[in-house]
């Protein structure tokens, strides 16, 4: 298990559990999704400062709003890259949650369902391995990059379902390499020993999580010995497609993003944080917004050039939006009655927004949609079955996106 844990950087959990045993077909998709590309920029973003704008109003401070591709459609002008591409892209603007603290929300962003101290619930990337399996046998279906300490993991799904995580894009997958004075025989040789001792572990206690997580185990060595790895590398990239995403932390993410869904993992979130602008948001948008702005670009144009992003879908979300009322330090407070997500590709018509908040971006005056209805259209596009109940551990049921209704609209 140690093995699987440095790879994979899984630990034995308690909420590991067994779901509905009879899986229904996916639904028909609206999208064309297979893939998720999934950016989590955790802080909470402000709408104002990022794609609902509200030019000549007060609340808006300093930051301009441009024109983008798409007549009638403006986003803040520290998207200028992004502006040009909005012809791939659908901003959802009315977006409203139920609360307004950091933690909280972004499980229920990532769950559809509220924490609770009795069950943990799987995000969506768990969902999509367990119902629709992996895409490279050789490599997880299932991948967060970035440091997410709150990331609720594969839930109660087996743990093989999780995401495998990787901390520093420009260092990869850690804990791959054997020990140099560890010949391939000697490594062989253990792992033969180590799993005889499992088996009798296994045959007293034949239960499905020590089945599962035996599973995992082996796994773990299959990739380690896999030529697949190089998924991880982003130094094979040419000096061009680095230029191209930028130097940040999020644009290298963003570049393994690309070259992990190319090599088929399922499901990849790219988490970022320090959105939390409590002050200086006008000093600190700056930096924030055009990283974000050349790495989704970069990302869109490349998976557009590659072919991928008719079956990729790109989601860019956060846990709640910000005040339009600036306060005392030039920043913006927690504010979970209004703001907006974006999503490209996968089946998704582009060039449109969907609802739309009042006119200091306050409330939502149009279309109004919570967290699981967001959800099920990302899982909508996937053709993840909505309807279907999972029976937790608890014996509770549970959906993937709760009660959720999916924005067929938006699908072309």
């Amino acid at each position: 298990m140690h093995m699987a844990q440095a790879c994979l950087g899984v630990t034995i959990a308690p909420f590991a559990g067994p779901v509905s045993s009879a899986l229904a077909a996916a639904s028909p998709s609206g999208g064309k999704a297979k893939q998720v590309i999934y950016l989590f920029m955790e802080g909470a973003m402000s709408q104002l400062d990022t794609f609902d704008p509200k030019p000549g109003r007060d609340v808006q401070g300093s930051t301009k709003a441009i024109q983008t591709a798409v007549p009638g459609i403006q986003v803040s002008e520290h998207f200028p890259k992004l502006a040009q591409h909005l012809k791939k892209v659908a901003l959802v603007r009315s977006l409203a949650a139920e609360t307004g603290a950091h933690a909280p929300g972004q499980y229920l962003m990532r769950t559809s369902y509220k924490e609770i101290a009795s069950i943990r619930h799987p995000g969506m990337g768990a969902w999509s391995q367990k119902i629709l399996g992996k895409m490279n046998k050789d490599l997880p279906g299932n991948v967060v990059i970035g440091n997410s300490t709150g990331h609720p993991g594969p839930g109660f799904l087996d743990a093989r379902f999780g995401p495998v995580p990787v901390g520093d894009p420009a260092a990869g997958l850690q804990n791959t390499q054997q020990p140099k004075y560890l010949q391939a025989n000697q490594f062989d040789r253990r792992m033969k020993l180590t799993s005889s001792f499992d088996a009798a572990f296994e045959k007293k206690y034949p239960h499905k999580d020590v089945k599962a997580y035996s599973e995992l185990y082996q796994e773990a060595i299959k990739l380690l010995k896999s030529s697949e790895l190089k998924a991880f590398d982003i130094d094979a990239e040419s000096d061009k497609a680095k230029q191209e995403y930028g130097d940040s932390t999020l644009g290298k993410a963003c570049l393994l993003a690309r070259r992990l869904v190319e090599h088929g993992v399922r499901f990849v979130e790219v988490t970022q944080g320090g959105w939390d602008m409590h002050r200086d948001v006008f000093k600190e948008m700056p930096t924030k917004g055009k990283n974000l702005d050349q790495a989704l670009s970069a990302l869109l144009a490349d998976l557009e050039a590659k072919k991928l992003l008719e079956n990729t879908l790109v989601v860019v979300a956060t846990e709640f939006g910000r005040t339009p009322k600036i306060n005392e330090n030039t920043g913006r407070d927690h504010h979970p009655g209004a703001f907006t997500g974006l999503l490209a590709g996968g089946g998704i018509q582009g060039g449109r927004t969907h609802g739309k908040s009042d006119k200091d971006a306050q409330s939502i005056e149009d279309g109004r949609i919570g967290v699981a209805d967001f959800n099920a259209t990302i899982a909508y596009a996937l053709g993840l079955p909505l309807a279907q109940e999972f029976i937790s551990p608890s014996k509770r049921p549970f959906k993937v996106a709760h009660d959720g209704q999916p924005l067929k609209d938006l699908f072309s």
